[in-house]
């Protein structure tokens, strides 16, 4: 187990009552008098929250630069500064839905959900999928803030994670054809009728073709709508900011609406939002230039976006153009040139004939290439099925070989939500000392620590 860096104060004037904080169990006490201490010590609050809570500092997740391993701190662990925002750590948590909004609003289960993590030190903590229009939800459960009425809800997320010392972001998105199914514990893309809340003659896309037999058929877009869904999109940006978000996240993948216009499998249009590559990126690129003028400077942005359709993987596919790595790279590159400074990589999603080949870090590859391409110019980061720290730490550092670029930053779903503490369990098998919080980590100090070796 990874060392928990104790925070104790050490004083020589400090007594050691047996029911008090005390310095490190090594020093000597120094004689009591009277059994009490000589100054009082104080469980100070942290600053600017609304209630109690201790200070965190350092803040959890650093790692110490001088390890007990005696191993300098690898790149996983190392600090990241992105604009205004310092990360003490390069792992964070990917945006996961939780099908249990109302109405949008958030409820007590995304309390605990995220303030479990917001405890234990990610980089960074990303909220789910957030819909910009009441049509652009996945389901009728899904996460939204397309009133100001929602702002309140999200900002309680916001001020635990800051009263953590911890930074907190939030996608925002439309979900456009894959809009109005149920909650995927319940099918796997069924429609969500108006019984149960949907909206299913109000769904749309590029095109009128449905992503498969089972969910509803989109009707094409106009130009007013597209119009009205940009001003929809960065209504939602600026409450987003008045929340108090420190990132932002445009989610681009997983053929949810922007993803779709991407792809040539899926938009068939042939107006300006449709055809050529430049035109098929025009509303990605429309999206980023605004959000980028409206933000704050000092605000990072990222954007998500599939790397591949996984179309040309699958022989049944009928050989026509599909969005690929080639169009991710230089879609990337113009990302970077209009001040997106986080790319995060995933892939698939926009056609229900893609063929996926999995594994451990199975989209990292991608990641690399459009690194490799984009160098300096923006960070990137990979994401998917990196279930260890020394799978991460691998893809993240990277080697000397040409397909093997080092990466900026790791993103995990799935592996914060079987466990909260992944920033802790990843420390470990590095075999890295971090900082935990006060109220969970002074119990791994002295007899409970990890034995030395």
């Amino acid at each position: 187990m990874a060392a928990y860096l104790t925070q104790r104060i050490s004083h020589p004037h400090i007594c050691h009552p047996h029911h008090g904080i005390t310095v490190s169990r090594a020093a000597t006490p120094v004689p009591e008098k009277k059994s009490k201490c000589s100054i009082p010590i104080h469980n100070v609050a942290a600053k600017d929250a609304s209630f109690f809570t201790p200070e965190q500092d350092p803040v959890p997740g650093s790692a110490s630069q001088i390890q007990e391993s005696g191993k300098p701190v690898p790149k996983l662990f190392s600090p990241l500064k992105i604009r205004d925002i310092e990360m003490p750590n390069r792992i964070w948590v990917s945006p996961m839905c939780q099908y249990s909004a109302h109405e949008g609003f958030h409820t007590p289960w995304h309390i605990t959900h995220y303030g479990g993590m917001a405890q234990r030190g990610p980089g960074l903590m990303m909220i789910e999928a957030t819909a910009v229009q009441a049509n652009g939800r996945i389901t009728p459960e899904d996460s939204g803030l397309w009133l100001d009425a929602h702002v309140d809800t999200l900002k309680k997320h916001v001020d635990f994670a800051h009263s953590q010392n911890g930074r907190i972001g939030i996608q925002l998105g439309h979900a456009g054809r894959k809009a109005s199914t149920v909650a995927p514990w319940l099918s796997s893309g069924a429609t969500a009728t108006e019984e149960v809340g949907g909206w299913p003659d109000d769904v749309v896309g590029p095109s009128n073709e449905p992503f498969n037999e089972h969910y509803p058929k989109p009707r094409s877009m106009s130009l007013a709508e597209i119009a009205r869904f940009k001003h929809d999109f960065l209504s939602a940006v600026q409450r987003a900011v008045r929340a108090g978000f420190d990132v932002i996240e445009l989610h681009f993948a997983h053929g949810y609406l922007v993803s779709s216009f991407l792809s040539p499998a899926v938009n068939k249009r042939t107006d300006q939002y449709g055809g050529s590559f430049e035109n098929r990126a025009r509303l990605a690129l429309e999206l980023v230039e605004a959000t980028r003028q409206i933000i704050p400077k000092g605000m990072p942005l990222f954007a998500r976006i599939s790397a591949t359709d996984w179309l040309d993987t699958n022989p049944d596919w009928n050989g026509g153009p599909s969005w690929n790595i080639d169009e991710s790279i230089k879609l990337a590159k113009l990302f970077a040139q209009r001040g997106v400074d986080v790319l995060d990589v995933s892939s698939g999603g926009n056609h229900a004939l893609q063929k996926v080949i999995g594994g451990p870090g199975y989209q990292a590859p991608f990641a690399k290439k459009i690194k490799a391409a984009v160098g300096d110019t923006m960070l990137v980061s990979s994401v998917g099925s990196i279930k260890t720290g020394e799978v991460a730490q691998k893809i993240i550092e990277g080697s000397n070989e040409a397909d093997d670029t080092p990466l900026d930053l790791i993103a995990a779903g799935r592996m914060f939500q079987k466990n909260p503490g992944l920033v802790w369990a990843w420390a470990d098998d590095l075999d890295v000392s971090i900082t935990i919080a006060h109220q969970i980590g002074w119990g791994f100090g002295g007899r409970a620590k990890k034995p030395a070796k």
